[in-house]
């Protein structure tokens, strides 16, 4: 890997999932160095081959872990510019189907790693400042049935992201999130895969399509760049009109 330190530094978490991937690729085709962090080593170390990155493997859920992971990141040569959060996890019941271990599985995964995320990136780049952007979901606007664990810890995320924003606004650490609808990754193959379960969805987008991953993936890139230096504390929508539109 090169050691010229203008080479801007990111760091994701997830980055072997669909989104994280294409983030990962996109941000490294930018020419940026890219730290990937997740629990599955096997994808994430060919992922790192492929871009020419650094690999860490990291329990989101950890916070000393993700402590370790970002000061990894730091310890580059560059500067750490940004970190995305793209750790996640689907679960579709309604509340009276879902146990202990399911709710506290989501939680795990969707908002203990965004916190865990922003309480690291808080420490490590609150000097320099930069750009730090998790994942909420359409789920936490509207009503959709069987959300109701994934729509709570989504929520939570969008709350953490306005709080984090005005707590660290002062030293020029920008907090965003996107919130996507339904996105054709390997977490939601079974909706995307199944006809009849994806007609469902699709009556409930209005631009009648799933989304793909590069698509959110660019939107992070640029909440994560130079160009949006002056967003913060912001939830973007990118949901094929699905939280704000009825068309029927």
């Amino acid at each position: 890997m090169s050691t010229d330190r203008s080479r801007d530094v990111y760091a994701i978490l997830g980055a072997a999932g669909g989104i994280g991937a294409s983030l990962t690729r996109l941000l490294a085709k930018a020419g940026a160095k890219v730290v990937l962090g997740g629990r599955r080593q096997e994808p994430l170390e060919r992922l790192a081959q492929e871009v020419d990155g650094t690999a860490v493997a990291v329990d989101g859920r950890d916070f000393e872990a993700v402590d370790r992971f970002l000061d990894r990141a730091a310890e580059l040569e560059g500067e750490l510019r940004g970190v995305a959060n793209c750790a996640g996890s689907l679960l579709l019941k309604p509340a009276h189907l879902t146990t202990r271990n399911d709710y506290d599985e989501v939680l795990g995964a969707n908002l203990t790693t965004a916190f865990a995320t922003v309480r690291a990136a808080a420490r490590v780049m609150r000097r320099a400042g930069g750009s730090i952007v998790l994942v909420s979901s359409a789920a936490a606007t509207i009503g959709l049935p069987n959300h109701e664990a994934i729509a709570a810890a989504k929520a939570a995320v969008a709350g953490l992201t306005r709080s984090a924003a005005a707590s660290y606004a002062g030293r020029g650490l920008r907090v965003n999130a996107v919130a996507p609808g339904l996105v054709a990754t390997p977490l939601t193959s079974r909706i995307v895969d199944n006809e009849r379960a994806l007609a469902g969805s699709l009556q409930l987008h209005p631009l009648a399509r799933v989304g793909q991953p590069g698509e959110v993936a660019e939107l992070i890139a640029w909440l994560l760049g130079s160009q949006s230096t002056w967003v913060t504390g912001q939830v973007w929508s990118i949901d094929g009109g699905l939280a704000g539109l009825k068309t029927r």
